[in-house]
């Protein structure tokens, strides 16, 4: 069953939406939430809350790409569960992952720092679209899905010293980037 007639599924309200939805991107769902998270039982809640925000969110939503979107809706559970187990805390994967680009990215407080960091994110997906798509793999892999310096070094046949190295001068182009268009650090 392809993208379109699963979402067609969630618009009839077929509950053999979820069924498909989970057969076809489960796995995929799964990997996300398995990165930030760690954790076997936290992960099927996720899943299970991911499936339930898709039929909560379709109709009215109607996704152009199936995958992105419920990749997206993962990623936010996931990383709002991982605020709530780890808020006094902070020793894991992920927050090595947030700490390595604190450096790029400021603290939104205010409503012109929303107004700030919406401009921001525009301006890394244009710095992304940018650059090689090794680069931009790379780059995604490990700060969008979670994926470890070794996995990523594995995947693309690299070293894990490259794949550090180039995360490192990726992030300060990043931040050269960010200022150069006038977005404060």
């Amino acid at each position: 069953m392809n993208n379109q007639e699963i979402i067609e599924l969630f618009w009839q309200r077929s509950e053999r939406a979820i069924t498909e939805t989970a057969a076809r991107f489960g796995v995929y769902c799964r990997s996300i939430a398995w990165n930030l998270l760690g954790n076997r039982e936290d992960v099927g809640e996720c899943l299970n809350d991911t499936w339930l925000a898709a039929w909560n969110q379709i109709p009215p939503d109607r996704p152009r790409n199936l995958a992105i979107y419920l990749g997206r809706i993962t990623r936010n559970i996931a990383l709002d569960r991982y605020d709530y187990y780890h808020a006094k805390k902070r020793d894991c994967q992920m927050s090595q992952l947030l700490s390595e680009l604190q450096e790029c990215t400021a603290a939104v407080d205010s409503a012109e720092q929303v107004y700030v960091a919406g401009e921001a994110s525009r301006l890394i997906s244009r710095f992304l679209r940018e650059q090689e798509p090794e680069r931009r793999t790379v780059f995604i892999r490990r700060y969008w899905y979670g994926d470890s310096i070794r996995t990523i070094a594995k995947n693309t046949k690299t070293s894990e010293s490259y794949v550090k190295s180039l995360l490192f001068r990726m992030r300060k182009s990043l931040r050269e980037y960010l200022e150069q268009e006038g977005v404060s650090i």
